[in-house]
């Protein structure tokens, strides 16, 4: 072949749309791609376990480049601005850098503004669906050819670790995609400064495997194109490169070849942008999604924007989101974090149990995260739904309960520790399971525990009496048996005092009529509960805490909702120590969090919660004047409460345990359900229909009810075989007996064993609970063999 110049290389280049054809490419131009011409990436050969130590899942690793294009042009309107990026007058957060640079923001939430800013960051696809190559392209700072070896293609150098307003910081993230770059990892960058300045420079990234280098190597490494000893480039105006509404002038693209999505995945605009959306829960400027029809010709969504997952749970709030709320967290654990709770609806009004269950699992659960921690709004590490029926115990809400948990504002000696470096999952370290151990104390407390009781009491089945069924069990098990004590440390116990509170429970109460709450869009009150005339004394022990409630009228969302949200804000008016400790102390702080540890809940039907609990820094006899400041446009709100330290609360006398009683044993309650009960048990989010056998409900650790289906096809199909009345009796208690107690000992040895376990979907480990794998094992055909096989069947198969 003859020389070629290094536009037309670029061009060639860019128009490959798998690795395939990039190689071919290489070998149509065996000069230019000489050996000689390919430089270690990062300047040394040694770099290959930092690049393969990246993220772990493909999407992770695309994030890392969306979020470094994020960085780019907010780094550009800096220097737009003539402000130096490591200097104090430029912002020194990401959220004062949107408010800087883009003083219009609030526009993006109307559509049209949204989708014209996401245009600066594009992420289009390119290739067959089944082997598709990723472009992304960013209006941001760019970089000069001979800057390329310190910022696209250096590793661990650090070149953002003084710009408080971006994400990266050592400039590693970018490199994690290589991993997933088909066979051979080939990279496409190509770059220009914002400024116009210098040429259009580009290069190639490859791995060069151990068979190929030609030496006695031990591991493959990573080099970038480099041709007569710098980085190709030519001058441009502009150039076409099929990008959504304008041509390459400025900025950065970069095409990564036959990517490596995770199975399943299709459409740009559907499955990635979806994708995409969860692990940046919440990111400052908004970005397009682009396919194209030759793709998918019979696709009417080909270019979706995006601006994260919190925005679109806050649209779809009226489809799919039956509740949310927020607590603020001031803790000398961690410093500061906000956690916020979307609980989803059991069932939609479009579709039904099954339908809704996949389109919300489809649409919010698509990485399996059901606990999401974020740092300025990308997300860093998550729990799976495990944390939900293992930590906070709620089973019930373990496909309709995301928690996103803020850690901009952490401590950033605790976040650190909490992060692994690649951004993409959590450290098992102390201080992850000491937040663990916090996040689970705090919410079994929240609203959440009055949610999931809802839930549960929605249910209005009328349970036949099962009594006969469990004394016949009971009888029959000796007292000071293994099986015994297995029960009894695996099932709820009824406390023998049950009938008393039944009875007292039935005495008529004078009914409190309630005032209909009226919620506002800003507060027109906000007041102390049980306000006094003078000073508000509120006495918090020093080894307990106290829950401080205030009246208002305003809306749930309040502090929560992107647009004109208001605020709670705690401010140290005077502290008073003890005499001992050294006179009064005054001064002036907005955070309480030295002396205080504080949780602010988002207002609850007009009530405002805040917890006190005292740190290690507050003795006895210390008092704290409080002022609570609720904000609202034109006017703020104000409470004045005076904390005393007191002692500590005293020590409640163990009561001891009642002797063991074969009446204290509780077995789970059985609820015997038709056809006819199936709709009401769609309101708790259970699915029951011909096939379902049974379904065990538990709350956290306890099995507390076994909802057998007597209209299940299994059953129907066995009852329809019965010549009269008395052997139909005899097969529904059969069928009643053995899936009950089947049911039971399944749980229990599962549970007792320490079992986990999880199921493929998708490409995905998903997390299964006992639950939902003994319900899985009676659907398929085990109740079949117990209806069809008693021991005497089995005893003759073996004698024939």
């Amino acid at each position: 072949m003859g020389e070629i110049s290094n536009e037309k290389l670029f061009q060639e280049l860019y128009l490959c749309s798998t690795e395939d054809k990039v190689e071919e490419l290489l070998h149509k131009y065996p000069d230019k791609f000489a050996d000689k011409n390919w430089a270690p990436l990062g300047g040394n050969e040694n770099m290959f376990g930092i690049v393969r130590n990246q993220q772990s899942s493909p999407i992770a690793a695309l994030v890392e480049k969306v979020t470094n294009s994020i960085d780019a042009i907010l780094t550009k309107k800096c220097l737009e601005k003539d402000i130096s990026p490591v200097s104090n007058d430029a912002p020194q957060s990401m959220e004062q850098a949107i408010k800087m640079f883009y003083p219009d923001y609030k526009n993006w939430d109307l559509k049209q503004n949204r989708r014209k800013q996401s245009e600066d960051i594009q992420i289009i696809a390119d290739g067959p669906p089944k082997n598709t190559s990723v472009i992304i392209y960013d209006n941001g700072e760019g970089q000069h050819p001979n800057q390329f070896e310190n910022t696209f293609l250096s590793l661990v150098r650090g070149n953002k670790i003084n710009i408080q307003f971006v994400q990266g910081k050592y400039n590693m993230g970018g490199s994690g995609a290589l991993v997933f770059c088909g066979k051979r990892r080939y990279q496409l960058i190509g770059s220009k400064r914002f400024d116009n300045s210098g040429n259009f420079g580009f290069t190639l990234i490859r791995q060069r495997r151990i068979s190929e280098s030609g030496e006695n190597r031990r591991s493959s490494h990573f080099e970038f194109l480099k041709i007569e000893n710098e980085i190709p480039n030519f001058p441009i105006t502009e150039l076409d490169l099929k990008l959504n509404g304008r041509k390459f002038k400025t900025g950065t693209i970069i095409k990564m070849y036959s990517y490596q999505f995770p199975v399943g995945y299709s459409g740009f605009a559907q499955d990635l942008n979806q994708s995409l959306n969860e692990f940046l829960f919440e990111p400052v400027l908004p970005i397009l999604t682009v396919d194209n029809k030759d793709r998918y010709p019979n696709n009417k969504v080909l270019e979706l924007d995006l601006f994260g997952l919190k925005r679109r749970l806050e649209d779809s709030q009226s489809d799919y989101i039956d509740t949310y709320f927020s607590e603020d967290y001031d803790d000398e654990l961690f410093g500061s974090a906000k956690v916020t709770c979307y609980v989803f609806k059991p069932k939609t009004d479009k579709h039904d149990l099954k339908k809704s269950k996949d389109i919300i699992r489809s649409r919010f659960f698509k990485n399996n995260m059901s606990v999401m921690f974020s740092i300025n709004g990308q997300v860093h590490g998550n729990y799976s739904s495990e944390f939900i029926t293992r930590t906070l115990k709620f089973n019930l809400l373990k496909d309709y309960l995301l928690i996103h948990v803020d850690c901009t504002s952490m401590n950033p000696d605790f976040r650190e520790e909490l992060f692994m470096a690649s951004r993409d999952r959590l450290k098992h370290g102390e201080e992850a399971n000491a937040l663990r151990d916090y996040l689970g104390k705090k919410l079994r407390k929240s609203q959440l525990d009055e949610i999931n009781r809802r839930r549960k009491e929605t249910i209005g089945l009328e349970s036949e009496d099962t009594s006969e069924l469990i004394k016949s069990f009971a009888k029959n098990l000796p007292k000071d048996s293994e099986l015994f004590k297995l029960l009894q440390n695996t099932l709820k116990l009824d406390e023998k005092k049950e009938e008393v509170k039944k009875i007292s429970s039935n005495i008529s109460k004078p009914k409190i009529e309630q005032k209909p709450f009226l919620p506002q869009r800003f507060p027109t009150k906000f007041d102390l509960f049980h306000k006094k005339e003078g000073i508000n004394i509120i006495s918090l022990p020093k080894n307990g805490e106290k829950i401080i409630k205030f009246d208002s009228d305003i809306d749930n969302d309040y502090f929560d909702r992107t647009d004109e949200p208001g605020e709670l804000q705690l401010s140290f008016l005077k502290i008073k120590r003890d005499k001992k400790d050294g006179g009064d102390q005054a001064g002036v702080s907005t955070e309480a969090s030295g002396l205080l540890n504080v949780t602010k809940s988002s207002p609850n039907n007009g009530t405002i919660k805040v917890t006190l609990e005292p740190t290690n820094n507050i003795n006895i006899g210390d008092e704290i004047e409080i002022r609570a400041s609720l904000t609202s446009p034109g006017k703020i709100f104000e409470e004045i409460v005076l904390v005393k330290i007191t002692d500590r609360e005293s020590t409640k006398e163990a009561v001891p345990e009642p002797e063991e009683d074969l009446d204290q044993i509780g077995l789970p309650k059985l609820q015997k359900i038709y056809e006819k009960d199936w709709t009401v048990l769609e309101e708790r989010g259970i699915t029951m229909d011909r096939k379902t056998v049974m379904y065990p409900s538990s709350e956290g650790d306890k099995l507390e009810e076994i909802f057998i289906n007597l209209d299940s096809h299994v059953f129907l199909s066995h009852r329809s075989k019965l010549k009269n009345e008395d052997q139909i009796v005899t097969a529904q208690r059969k069928y009643i007996s053995s899936v009950y107690f089947h049911t039971l000992f399944l749980y229990m040895i599962t549970k007792r064993r320490n079992y986990t376990m999880t199921r493929l979907k998708d490409g995905i480990d998903v997390d299964v609970t006992i639950d939902e794998y003994i319900m899985d094992v009676f659907d398929s055909y085990y109740s079949d063999f117990l209806l069809n096989f008693g021991m005497e069947q089995l005893m003759g198969a073996l004698e024939e």
